[in-house]
């Protein structure tokens, strides 16, 4: 059975930077065995943001290629600040927030870009947790998803 890190490593997939706080708030909180994670945008390698609105700029296919990156940064997240992916042991809830036009129903399957890329990294049965997937008339900065999420630790 591979460990969260061997499985983020055959995603083949890499981590963008740890966003730090553009206001005043933590991006993670640790309170005993649950990590909070503050609702995070999709940062790309070179730290920008991807922009834009579902259903007016960004397709569906994209916009859950877009989830899938606030995923990705909740995990560089993790691994900056705990060290490591094999802290975490499971997925507890995501709370998925869609900025999209009014008209806009796929919610939850924008928000299976960050879902799908969890249960990769720590399977099924730890990477599934609870979930919201709603929509939003706008986000920060025009970012086309921003998602929170609450996961349970390894008891060391």
């Amino acid at each position: 059975m591979n460990t969260p890190e061997e499985n983020f490593e055959q995603t083949g997939l890499n981590l963008p930077p740890a966003p730090s706080p553009l206001g005043v708030y933590k991006p993670y909180l640790v309170d005993g065995k649950y990590l909070y994670v503050s609702g995070h945008g999709p940062v790309q390698d070179d730290k920008s943001l991807i922009i834009g609105r579902i259903g007016d700029t960004i397709d569906m296919e994209n916009g859950k290629l877009a989830a899938r990156q606030v995923g990705l940064t909740i995990l560089s997240t993790i691994k900056t600040n705990l060290g490591s992916l094999n802290k975490v042991r499971r997925v507890i809830k995501v709370l998925g927030m869609v900025n999209c036009t009014p008209d806009f129903e796929k919610h939850p399957f924008i928000i299976n870009g960050c879902s799908e890329l969890f249960a990769q990294v720590w399977g099924a049965e730890n990477g599934i947790g609870v979930r919201s997937a709603v929509g939003f008339g706008s986000l920060p900065d025009n970012i086309p998803v921003e998602i929170e999420a609450l996961f349970e630790l390894e008891q060391e």
